[in-house]
């Protein structure tokens, strides 16, 4: 059977998602970090999925999400995108250590995945920690810089912004460091997988596209990055999505 287990992790609330007979074994761990506005609980369907497979599956609230959500207004919140993604990354760390110290982590096999907002913290944490095994993006940008900007010139069109130009200008220093479109790299090889709708009008889908057409010139194997496109879907993950990416960590993780 397959249970869910609600776990705060340090001050991050979490679904541990895994085979109640494994509950306590150390195995292959894998963490998906939600979209913006969603919460954990939306990713249940694909934990169960990866679950029967044999791995445990982390599904953590962001800040501002599903338990963690507090009383701002949607402009707060829209405007706190990128500080959510980057304590995301941060947070991806306190996860990582509290498997490790419960000897929970078979073989040190720990994946990272996520969809949209997401799946843009998954290509930041790729710049941070080689510790990740396997990771998939889904209908995310590597291009955090570059999205950002289109975000910023979005918001002016709408009206006055309430932050300062010095202050977008020191959040694109701070996205700097974790762009993966600049430092690719860092990949060193890592398992990748890209899905993304063709008719996406929230990510750009030439984001993840452009970047995979570079990034796999830097691959020896290329069974280790792929890019999955859907013609005529948006910005929504689908079924065939979701059971490619339980396929990728079964072959990767």
């Amino acid at each position: 059977m397959i249970g869910v287990y609600e776990e705060n992790i340090g001050r991050i609330p979490s679904l541990i998602v895994v085979d109640s007979k494994k509950e306590n074994q150390a195995l292959p761990v894998l963490t998906y970090f939600h979209g913006f506005t969603s919460s954990k609980e939306i990713n249940l369907p694909l934990a169960y999925l990866l679950a029967e497979k044999g791995y445990r599956v982390v599904l953590p609230d962001s800040r501002y999400h599903g338990q963690r959500e507090t009383d701002i207004s949607s402009v707060k919140k829209q405007i706190s995108f990128w500080d959510i993604v980057m304590q995301n990354v941060e947070e991806l760390e306190t996860i990582k250590d509290f498997f490790d110290q419960k000897g929970l982590i078979l073989d040190q096999r720990f994946g990272v995945a996520g969809t949209s907002m997401g799946g843009i913290t998954t290509s930041a944490a790729l710049t941070q920690y080689p510790w990740i095994k396997a990771a998939a993006v889904l209908m995310g940008s590597p291009k955090i810089t570059i999205y950002a900007k289109t975000l910023v010139n979005n918001f002016k069109k709408m009206g006055d912004l309430p932050i300062t130009e010095e202050m977008i200008g020191d959040l694109y220093e701070q996205l700097a460091y974790y762009d993966l479109s600049t430092q690719a790299e860092k990949l060193e090889g890592r398992p990748l997988l890209f899905w993304h709708g063709e008719n996406d009008d929230v990510v750009p889908f030439d984001h993840a596209y452009t970047f995979y057409q570079e990034a796999k010139e830097l691959y020896e194997n290329l069974e280790n990055i792929k890019f999955l496109k859907e013609p005529k879907r948006d910005h929504k993950v689908s079924r065939y999505a979701i059971l490619e990416t339980v396929k990728w960590f079964e072959n990767h993780l």
